[in-house]
């Protein structure tokens, strides 16, 4: 393989369709042009990117209660916005910040790159015991730790109590009893059972975990090498399920987070959302639970594969990484070790529906755990599903170059919600999509 295509290959694709100029003047590695004031102006400043509605508080935090660093934020955008002026500041080597808010999923892709400092060296046992072992296996490549988790989206299924009563249905524990479930509804003239959007390609590949699958393995100690294995027999299966639901009318095939789907959602088109942690806090944000359909909601478990054999399951979720421009990683490290890590600060994101945080403090915290939530008419849902959901959370390893994968996954649903391929087709095509793409960036497929 040759080393300077694959990282210029995926160079290219992290930064998308169009690379965003970062400079001093949006943040980078300039100290002087912060979004929150640094009052302890003799201590030495280590700089920050990042997204949080509630940033600039736990910044302030961080800075009150510290007397080694204080942190200088900028919000240079969320998401692929940060992304492209990240990537941009990589291809030259210089307007990174210290520190970096990314999603989970996007690490590998800028570990390959040497981006990222890996963090084991700067105090990881010390604060090691704060997060799960899942929690950290989804911010690690290979053994190595690049992110210190901040939150995640455990999954599990939003139901509407209003349908569930008026069909007498009970929550299904599996997939099995979820398509049972859906046949007597419609069966009774009511409405789709839930949704098979091909936009949310990140959740069917969480399903396809769940049901056994492991799409890829990849090891930063031969980085030139990397499994990929997605049409393995739990990869079609799933396929085939949700294929085969959406053949029988159970369930619709709307895009999600569109203005068509949420309008769907407040008029009970759907019994159910298959969704993360975070969902209250957006469906909230969204207006759903507001009007008509408030206090309709309610949540319970992720329906099993297999019932005497559990498996819980993530979607999405943020870290803090250092950059391999930080001038002093250890006080970089510090910083990401420290931010969205006291009590008041998490108190803060759960307690408005910001974050399903994944510091243990906060999990383990009595005041969360039996917190009726008011969209879910005061249920106590992090006891009952969120929080053991989180605990037997494993963890996943991912591709340096998943946003591909995604994408073609998403086109691949797209035809199975057509009836233009089963989805054990489908599966057969994205393994040869992907596969074709990771050598052609000049990997070995294993």
């Amino acid at each position: 393989m040759k080393t300077k295509r694959l990282l210029a290959t995926v160079a290219l694709l992290a930064a998308g369709s169009g690379l965003v100029a970062c400079s001093s003047d949006e943040g980078g590695s300039d100290a002087s042009n912060c979004t929150n004031s640094i009052t302890k102006k003799e201590l030495p400043v280590v700089t920050m990117w990042g997204w949080y509605p509630n940033t600039q508080l736990v910044v302030d935090n961080f800075n009150k209660q510290n007397n080694e660093v204080q942190v200088c934020w900028t919000n240079v955008g969320q998401g692929s916005d940060e992304y492209d002026k990240f990537q941009t500041a990589i291809s030259a080597g210089t307007g990174a910040p210290d520190v970096i808010m990314v999603e989970a999923d996007r690490i590998p892709t800028f570990q390959i790159q040497g981006a990222l400092v890996d963090i084991k060296k700067y105090g990881f046992d010390a604060v090691k015991a704060n997060y799960s072992d899942g929690a950290w296996k989804d911010v690690s490549v290979g053994d190595a730790v690049y992110g210190v988790p901040v939150d995640g989206g455990p999954a599990a299924m939003i139901y509407r109590k209003d349908i569930f009563d008026k069909y007498k249905i009970t929550p299904p524990k599996t997939w099995a009893e979820y398509e049972q479930a859906a046949q007597k509804v419609k069966d009774a003239g009511g409405p789709l059972f839930g949704d098979f959007g091909a936009n949310v390609s990140a959740l069917t590949m969480a399903l396809q975990i769940q049901k056994g699958a492991t799409p890829f393995t990849y090891d930063p100690a031969q980085p030139k090498s990397i499994g990929v294995k997605l049409n393995d027999q739990a990869s079609k299966d799933v396929l085939d399920y949700w294929g085969g639901l959406v053949k029988k009318g159970l369930v619709g095939t709307q895009d999600q987070f569109t203005p068509e789907y949420i309008s769907g959602v407040i008029n009970g088109n759907y019994a159910t959302y298959i969704s993360a942690a975070w969902a209250p806090g957006y469906l909230t944000g969204a207006g759903v639970g507001k009007g008509q359909d408030t206090g309709k909601f309610a949540v319970a478990p992720l329906p099993q594969w297999d019932e005497a054999n559990p498996v819980q399951v993530n979607w999405g979720g943020s870290a803090f990484s250092v950059t391999k421009q930080a001038k002093k990683p250890e006080l970089a490290a510090k910083v990401a070790y420290g931010l969205y890590a006291d009590k008041e600060s998490l108190t803060d994101g759960w307690t408005n529906q910001i974050i399903f945080p994944l510091n243990l403090t906060a999990l383990k915290d009595p005041a969360f755990i039996d917190l009726k939530v008011a969209f879910f008419d005061g249920q106590q849902a992090n006891k009952e599903v969120y929080v053991p959901a989180a605990d037997a959370y494993k963890g996943v390893s991912y591709a340096p170059f998943g946003q591909y994968y995604l994408d073609a996954m998403t086109k691949q649903i797209s035809e199975v919600s057509k009836g233009s391929v089963t989805g054990s087709q489908a599966a057969d095509r994205l393994q040869e999509d992907v596969a074709k793409y990771a050598k052609e960036q000049g990997f070995t497929v294993q």
